[in-house]
């Protein structure tokens, strides 16, 4: 049994029966060949997983790198990334090639691979804004197949490969397009606010990327220091008749952002804030201080103290708002 502590940023301490670390797509094949019907679990950077048990399956890390121009126009790039790259150090190297698009998404824990399962998103971007189709490896037949933007059936934090492909294969490279043209996006959040603190007037893709380092680290625990997933639930997209007729008459500062038509999209933070829950603890598991969308590891958390936690914050949320919350990460 192998320990999957250094694989998980939850510091959630469960065992697998094996875990290999796969850094080329010939490695994978030779996993495959030697035991393709045996059920693999894949691990980028374990940013967005809480174990609740031991895991039976073989569990591969993706550890396949490389960062390659594919074509370039008058207006863009597409470029090609292995799987297994850092995330917040692929956008910082996009900025230093002069490619923009990914700067709203700087410091977002987690690999390349990973990043297009959960459709990736902040401060008004999302991964599938700049997606430019992915290669994957079936972990039965080992055939490589590529999915372009409508194959994936990117929603909120969703993709085909939470669903139907969950677990079925390994990403191994992602393309992305990007703009040779700055397309400055500060119209979410706080970032303006912090722009200028900054004496920044007319802020740069760069100047964006470091408002939102600062905004994540100041509201956000170092998973090296405080285990945790960052945002444990989703924002709910409610139905807006309902957000209008009946939640804001009885809480009439609750914060709103547009959805899709018929749609309004609700803080989870702030829902979960008003119910107690941002500084409380439950034995090890605790709700963070600076952030209530965070759960936090203080300490010898299992994954099941965590999951407790989070269904007691589910029920009051629902109990006060009527609003049913749902988790971000990945649940074992």
């Amino acid at each position: 049994m192998v320990s999957l502590l250094p694989y998980n940023t939850f510091g959630i301490d469960v065992a697998a029966q094996q875990v290999i670390e796969i850094k080329t797509t010939d490695d994978l094949l030779q996993v495959i060949k030697k035991d393709p019907d045996s059920p693999k679990l894949i691990l980028g950077g374990g940013s967005n997983m809480l174990f609740r048990r031991d895991i039976d399956e073989t569990v591969l890390i993706n550890r396949i790198m490389g960062k390659e121009l594919i074509s370039k126009t008058n207006d863009s790039v597409t470029i090609a990334v292995g799987g297994g790259e850092n995330w917040h150090e692929l956008v910082l190297w996009s900025l230093q090639q002069g490619w923009y698009g990914l700067e709203n998404l700087s410091l977002i824990p987690g690999t390349v691979g990973a990043a297009p399962i959960q459709n990736i998103g902040a401060y008004g971007v999302e991964l599938k804004d700049y997606f430019a189709g992915l290669e994957a490896i079936d972990l039965t037949t080992g055939v490589s197949i590529f999915f372009d933007k409508s194959a994936m059936q990117f929603g909120y934090r969703d993709s085909l490969f939470k669903r139907e492909w969950k677990g079925k294969a390994l990403i191994s490279k992602v393309y992305f397009k990007l703009s040779l043209t700055p397309n400055i996006n500060i119209s979410y959040g706080v970032i303006p606010k912090v722009l200028e603190a900054a004496g920044v007037d007319h802020p740069s893709p760069v100047d964006v990327s470091n408002a939102v380092v600062f905004i994540r680290k100041s509201k956000l625990p170092d998973p090296a220091v405080l285990g945790n997933a960052g945002s444990f639930f989703k924002n709910p997209e409610l139905d807006a008749v309902y957000v209008e007729e009946k939640l804001l008459p009885q809480f009439p500062k609750m914060p709103q952002y547009p959805s899709e038509p018929g749609k309004i999209k609700v803080p989870a933070g702030w829902l979960i804030d008003q119910c107690g829950w941002k500084g409380q603890k439950l034995g090890s598991a605790g709700c963070y201080e600076k952030q209530a969308l965070v759960l936090v590891n203080h300490g010898g958390a299992s994954g099941s103290d965590v999951w407790k936690l989070a269904e007691a914050i589910q029920a009051s949320v629902f109990s006060k708002f009527g609003v049913s919350l749902e988790p971000e990460v990945n649940l074992y």
